[in-house]
């Protein structure tokens, strides 16, 4: 298993990005709040504690200080991101005001070290009115010596006020040769490789939930939905894959890849209305998985529901 994005010290990839955030602290024209913004798995909350790291000098593993980070215990570190539902078991579908107040008492603090207080709020795009209406009142006027860092997949989520008030910093997707140097640091086999790379975007934490797949079981699957094999989909399949930890999770995310492709190289042929079907397609599997994850219902019964979906096609 890989390292979290709090334990992890060596980043491969994202030196671009982190550039323009040593060259500010270097000159004394640190910026109050970043935003770092980048597909999903791309490595956006790993950058975000690299950055922490470097304001609160952390980044030696065995220093005190890169300790207590690591150990989430460092005073002058804040990290807001949505908590788990206890009923459910899974995320929260939002962060709420509840969960930025935080925030206010911990600026009023002088910081603990003498230098540099952080706040990671990860995953920005899940604050909810309330809580960006919150954050907002934090960006307007900062203490000094206080860094900001939030990190969201869809910007455009965003308040738009909260987005002028970020420095941005956009992560690429890895090159390959940077992708097979995760995959090894990660312990994952060399003949894993070639499907991890094609399908993974050059993501490493897509990447890293893609390696669950089984020998590629869930990719064969939905290939073979795709090409027909759907209308055939038996209850001891829906089973199958229910029982596998993530497999509808990962059904659902190999199938959209295919039919979001499928969508863009439809409408270069300018055939638009098979372009439309499997964008629609594309859009009531998105909300299917985000349902079925939010709701905690029934993964056979959905993997079912997919099924009827693709055969539409």
């Amino acid at each position: 298993m890989s390292a979290t994005p709090r334990e992890t010290f060596n980043i491969i990839g994202h030196e671009a990005a982190e550039q323009p955030f040593r060259d500010a602290l270097a000159h004394g024209r640190m910026h109050h709040a970043w935003l770092l913004s980048g597909p999903a798995g791309i490595g956006k909350a790993t950058l975000a504690f690299r950055l922490a790291r470097i304001l609160l000098d952390a980044t030696d593993p065995q220093s005190a200080a890169g300790r207590r980070v690591t150990a989430g215990t460092h005073a002058d570190l804040l990290v807001i991101e949505r908590k788990t539902d206890e009923k459910r078991g899974r995320l929260r579908g939002e962060i709420v005001a509840d969960d930025v107040r935080p925030i206010q008492s911990f600026l009023r603090r002088t910081a603990a070290e003498g230098g540099w207080r952080v706040v990671i709020v990860d995953g920005a795009e899940f604050l909810n009115r309330h809580a960006a209406n919150a954050l907002l009142k934090l960006l307007e006027e900062p203490p000094p010596q206080t860094v900001l860092l939030l990190t969201t997949s869809s910007p455009g989520a965003l308040l738009p006020t909260i987005r002028s008030r970020c420095r941005s910093l956009v992560l690429s997707p890895l090159s390959e040769n940077d992708m097979r140097a995760v995959l090894a640091e990660q312990g994952y086999d060399a003949a894993e490789w070639p499907r991890l790379i094609a399908q993974a975007q050059g993501a490493p934490g897509r990447a890293e939930f893609l390696g669950r797949d089984r020998n590629g079981e869930m990719a064969r699957l939905a290939q073979a939905w795709l090409g027909g094999a759907a209308r055939d989909m038996t209850p001891s399949v829906a089973d199958q894959v229910a029982r596998q930890e993530d497999g509808f999770a990962l059904l659902c995310d190999l199938l959209g890849k295919e039919l979001s492709g499928r969508a863009r190289a439809l409408a270069l042929q300018n055939k638009i209305s098979l372009a439309a079907k499997a964008a629609a397609a594309f859009s009531e599997l998105a909300a299917l998985r985000r349902e079925t994850e939010r709701f905690n219902l029934d993964k056979a019964q959905a993997v079912e529901q997919a099924a009827a979906i693709v055969s539409e096609l």
